[in-house]
């Protein structure tokens, strides 16, 4: 059995493949009333669209949304709202070899054993192309929270971290790295073009902000909104790895340093002097900045020969051709705030559903 469907109140499924006709999502249960348009979702597809610069792919696909359901008058209507963004530039014939022999690092044999066969072109649902559909989810859920500021960036490419000193963040749109610290992204851009250059690719840990989230929204125990995040950022593609605040440091501290001291603060609310919690105790939202950590692995579909087998078992090796980008972490930073906020829409609607 296959799952396409994220959320519980607030619910988005995504369809389509890499190199299908078009690819998409369907939203069901956002509030009715609030005002939608394509304009207030492209933004967030042109940050993730690809060919943008020498350090992403050079597929060229405009990724322009359509709103075909859900909306009339410019304001959504509570029914179900459909999403489709065509695909204009695929190039199926690159992926000749791919159909001979699995990619190692990719999803190819797993496809293959679980189904008895696999869409080879791109990798068809297993491409980091179906993220795109997120994104577009995600331009909806920002409408139903409002009051919540996300900002996502990249945090450290290629085992090399920003300086926090030099946090800036203005700088993140100022650069292709989505790197708020600029000479980190000067360090990023000899980097990923040597990787590029080699044949190879190279992994990104990706950090998100949500500031503005009122304390109270999550639930203890199995619909905790830390493990919601977490689910939500390693259904990402080629994400490995998912840390809230302070994440696996925290066993490295001890209970006093780990803790959030409180202090008295302003309308009864406290004033908390650090926030090694990442904003999230017991499951529930305290008032802090939540803060998500992703860890993205080097992109699997490389031109370096890697040793593999056939689809009948026999020894082989394996160069993968196409356009493929050599660190997938820069452009998963728009899908890891687009996968924040569609929790976070979602963890609303539940909070007011309980609490009113």
């Amino acid at each position: 059995m296959s799952f396409n469907t994220f959320g519980r109140v607030f619910r988005f499924t995504t369809w389509g493949e890499s190199h299908g006709p078009a690819l998409g999502a369907v939203v069901d249960g956002c509030p009715p009333g609030l005002p939608i348009s394509e304009a207030d979702i492209q933004p967030f597809m042109d940050a993730r669209r690809p060919g943008t610069s020498r350090f992403t792919t050079q597929r060229q696909e405009p990724d322009v949304v359509k709103i075909l359901s859900g909306a009339f008058e410019g304001r959504t209507t509570g029914t179900p709202i459909s999403l489709m963004i065509e695909n204009v530039d695929q190039r199926s014939k690159d992926y000749s070899e791919v159909a001979k022999a699995y990619r190692p690092g990719h999803a190819d044999y797993a496809y293959d054993k679980k189904y008895g066969f696999r869409d080879y072109r791109g990798g068809g649902r297993s491409s980091a192309r179906e993220t795109a559909a997120r994104v577009a989810a995600g331009g909806v859920a920002r409408l139903v929270i409002p009051e919540v500021t996300l900002i996502a960036y990249v945090a450290e490419l290629g085992g090399d971290s920003i300086d926090p000193a030099r946090f800036d963040a203005a700088e993140i749109a100022r650069n292709p790295f989505f790197c708020p610290d600029p000479e980190a992204a000067k360090r990023w851009e000899a980097k990923v073009d040597a990787a590029r250059k080699a044949g190879s690719s190279l992994g990104a840990v990706v950090e998100c902000v949500a500031t503005g989230v009122p304390a109270g929204w999550g639930a203890p125990l199995y619909a905790k909104l830390d493990s919601e995040l977490a689910a939500a950022c390693m259904s990402i593609n080629a994400v490995k790895g998912v840390e809230i605040g302070d994440g696996f440091a925290a066993a490295r501290l001890s209970g006093e340093h780990n803790a959030d001291p409180m202090r008295p603060g302003v309308d009864g609310d406290p004033e908390f002097l650090a926030n090694h919690a990442g904003g999230i105790a017991g499951g529930i939202s305290t008032g802090q900045p939540v803060v998500v950590r992703v860890a993205f692995k080097p992109t699997s579909s490389i031109l370096t020969p890697v040793e593999t087998i056939t689809r009948h078992g026999e020894a082989s090796e394996i160069v993968t051709k196409g356009r493929h980008d050599p660190c997938v972490g820069i452009r998963g930073t728009p899908v890891v705030e687009a996968m924040v906020a569609l929790v976070l829409a979602d963890q609303k609607l539940l909070h007011r559903a309980q609490c009113g």
